[in-house]
């Protein structure tokens, strides 16, 4: 069956589905397989469930009936029928990128421009080969506008992505020490990123830049390009103050966010341009920004007890973990207390990069530092505030005995580290 024909069945469709665990009546079943499991052989579980058709790439578990719908590969299916759908719906696409905050930068892009447009964003972080055309079926014909944000963690992947996806206008957040490990160092990342301004550039898009990072600006000539920073450029926007939460001023107009970090000021202006591009008004602007909140446990603030929190534990990388550490010691609260995790996928460069963020902490950190997991636990160092435990269980083990109270609290490290497990423990006061 030719693609525009699967397309038509789709539109009758209740959807995309991918696990039979969340079969919904009427949906189309994509059989994909991964190391550990087979999707074809669910086929029969996803029709009883209601499945409407179900695409398959195994002939032995075609139905005679005609639910089933055999294809040479599933998942190259499933991003043929994205694109299709894309280019049926014929909306402007913004796509972005980046080491360090593109989910945040993407649903504070995807609150401003729901002020005035019907969007649709990517849900989470389903930013791979299969969260993309999953991103671009959820879309239809009351969108006006799809936000799509792309991940990576070695080069070619954003080339493929952005030939899916298609994207009218792109962004990069920035180039930081993410996903070594794939590609290779920190020349890999920069070259596997700006894949997605080689095809803006060949297919005569734009690209939106933040003119305050040289890098982009180098890596972005003879792009059409939207600029925007706090020097004069096609949009000017100024931080007003980042002691705590992000402020910012632009065309006149004072902008309280409930973001902390000067790291996130970048995100915050990306969000704000992007939405006067398109038109949205600037109080409405103002008003998307000011209301958004952070949630999963990116820069969250929460209360604990008698304690302030920065929850910071979803991602981390050398970047991040700097620019967290160093907004962090600038941050208001005399007593300081750091929980830092394990920082994955950096390779040979693991080593190095726990060992640099050791030495910065030993020279500008007076609080406490706990340093939690394998690589932290390798690590040498003398200071008398730092303690390293091997894993959480250690961890949980030395506060047995502690309280804190009144503190001011980073916790931050990689998804796998799961470190806001340290807000259940009976330690704070």
């Amino acid at each position: 069956m030719k693609i525009d024909s699967l397309h038509q069945l789709f539109l009758k469709s209740s959807g995309i589905c991918t696990d039979t665990r969340s079969i919904k009546k009427d949906c189309m079943f994509f059989a994909l397989k991964g190391e550990n499991f087979n999707g074809n052989k669910f086929t029969s579980e996803a029709i009883k469930k209601g499945a409407f058709k179900v695409i398959i790439d195994e002939s032995q578990y075609q139905i005679p009936t005609g639910e089933t719908i055999l294809y040479e590969d599933v998942l190259t299916t499933l991003q043929e029928l994205a694109s299709f759908h894309r280019n049926y719906l014929n909306i402007p696409i913004i796509a972005l990128t980046g080491s360090n905050g593109k989910t945040t930068t993407k649903e504070l892009i995807n609150c401003v421009l729901s002020k005035k447009y019907k969007t649709t964003a990517t849900i989470g972080n389903l930013n791979n080969h299969i969260g993309v055309p999953l991103t671009l079926l959820s879309m239809n014909s009351e969108t006006e506008i799809g936000v799509v944000e792309m991940g990576a963690n070695h080069l070619k992947e954003i080339e493929l992505l952005a030939s899916i996806a298609q994207p009218n206008y792109g962004y990069i957040t920035n180039f930081g020490k993410a996903h070594l490990e794939g590609f290779g160092g920190l020349e890999g990342v920069i070259q596997g990123k700006t894949e997605l301004y080689q095809y803006l550039k060949y297919n005569n898009q734009t690209v939106f830049i933040n003119a305050n990072d040289v890098k982009q600006l180098k890596y972005s000539k003879e792009i059409n390009r939207i600029t925007f920073g706090d020097n004069h450029q096609d949009f000017q926007i100024d931080i007003l103050d980042a002691t705590n939460t992000v402020k910012v001023l632009f065309q006149g107009l004072s902008i309280q966010s409930h973001l902390i970090g000067l790291y996130n000021f970048n995100n915050i202006a990306a969000a704000i341009i992007i939405g006067s591009y398109f038109n949205v008004s600037n109080e409405d602007i103002k008003e998307a920004i000011e209301t958004y909140i952070p949630s999963n446990n990116r820069s969250q603030i929460i209360k604990k007890e008698s304690n302030k929190v920065i929850l910071d534990a979803y991602n981390a990388n050398p970047t991040s973990m700097m620019a967290a550490l160093e907004n962090f010691i600038q941050s208001e609260g005399s007593k300081k207390l750091l929980f830092l995790g394990d920082m994955f996928e950096l390779g040979s460069d693991s080593e190095k990069e726990h060992q640099h963020i050791v030495s910065f902490i030993e020279k500008n950190v007076e609080g406490v530092v706990y340093l939690i997991g394998e690589n932290f636990y390798k690590t040498k160092t003398n200071a008398s505030n730092i303690h390293k435990v091997e894993h959480f269980e250690a961890l949980n083990s030395l506060l047995e005995s502690q309280t804190f109270k009144e503190q001011h609290i980073l916790i931050k490290a990689s998804r796998g580290m799961a470190l806001e497990r340290i807000l259940d423990l009976n330690c704070f006061i």
